[in-house]
């Protein structure tokens, strides 16, 4: 596959760079709103979504360095290397939080208040992480950055984990079914801890600039 010219790569530099700001600027918004929610309700799977959000902006913020790194030094495998794995770092603390605040709520049988915020946050997350995740992907392979596409991909879980939550939410508030949100929390560490093992094993693209 040819190398992006200097000029195409700059652009998709600056482009990634938009899409971090927004990234950042959505995320902290909806984590801090889904943590709330969350403590408020008592929900598990509401107060891992919101971390996840946390977790998505410390993802975008190791990426905004990885590409300072190529606008300074240009394109280094080391930079994307230390970039993917730190990322993959931030899946497995999730997972592990998550899934061990699931099981115990389970275990102890302890039955969160119905969300309608909360619900409301999930659909709206479920509409803007698709979008934003497909103008990643379209990005990490021009830039040849295996941590820009780990990043989209971190951007996909986060739009399949906000299915998973307004499943679990709708099926409390609706259906009483106050084990849906631990279940769904489950899910949600389930999600995370495979994504990580994904990303932590990723090699470079086959298309990287970098030697």
């Amino acid at each position: 596959m040819l190398l992006a010219s200097p000029a195409v790569r700059a652009a998709a530099v600056r482009r990634g760079r938009l899409l971090n700001r927004l990234t950042i600027g959505w995320n902290a918004l909806e984590g801090i709103v889904a943590v709330a929610a969350g403590l408020a309700a008592g929900s598990v799977s509401l107060v891992g979504f919101g971390l996840d959000s946390g977790i998505e902006v410390s993802a975008a913020v190791i990426l905004a360095w990885r590409l300072a790194q190529e606008r300074r030094q240009g394109c280094t495998q080391a930079a994307d290397r230390r970039a993917t794995r730190a990322i993959a770092v931030s899946f497995f603390a999730l997972a592990a939080y998550v899934g061990v605040e699931s099981t115990r709520d389970l275990l102890s049988r302890s039955e969160p208040e119905a969300s309608i915020s909360g619900i409301v946050l999930a659909a709206l997350s479920l509409v803007v992480m698709p979008v934003l995740a497909r103008a990643k992907r379209k990005v990490a392979p021009v830039l040849g950055s295996r941590a820009a596409a780990s990043e989209a991909n971190q951007t996909s879980l986060c739009a399949l984990l906000s299915a998973v939550l307004l499943v679990g939410l709708v099926a409390n508030a609706a259906l009483g079914w106050w084990w849906a949100d631990p279940a769904a929390g489950l899910g949600i560490a389930a999600l995370a801890g495979v994504e990580g093992v994904r990303t932590w094993r990723a090699e470079s693209l086959a298309d990287t600039c970098c030697d």
